[in-house]
């Protein structure tokens, strides 16, 4: 392991948050800490992945989808980021495409995802990710 990745690995274990196995075309529940004045709550926003970037990584990101009032809205979280509480994922998708940008363009029946009823985690311990073992 290269010296870059070690210290991420080392970063991510002093954070000690617990990410689910989560992919694009997944229905997810992001719990995000929203601060008003000096209160903080946490709102969860729920809605599709439609891309994840820089993987497993420190620098990871991922944006979410979701219609609201008939308007399409997407937000991007970072992966480790401190003001996110909770991921939990609500129903896992069928999908072939690791970016679902074009779900911006449907409306209705042909903007929905086959949900994926096969589902396995993978093994802990192993370097293999959910695409490779989906296969």
């Amino acid at each position: 392991m290269d010296l870059i990745a070690q210290l991420e690995a080392e970063q991510i274990q002093e954070l000690g948050k617990e990410i689910p196995d989560f992919k694009a075309g997944d229905t997810i529940r992001v719990g995000y800490k929203v601060t008003e004045g000096t209160r903080t709550r946490v709102q969860n926003y729920e809605g599709v992945c439609i891309s994840r970037k820089n993987g497993q990584g420190i620098a990871g990101s991922f944006t979410v989808r979701k219609i609201s009032f008939g308007e399409g809205v997407e937000r991007v979280f970072p992966l480790y980021s401190t003001n996110i509480d909770s991921i939990t994922v609500v129903r896992r998708g069928k999908v072939r495409r690791s970016k679902l940008y074009y779900l911006r363009s449907r409306r209705g029946k042909s903007a929905r995802i086959a949900e994926q009823t096969n589902y396995r985690a993978p093994k802990a311990g192993s370097g293999a990710t959910s695409s490779q073992t989906d296969k």
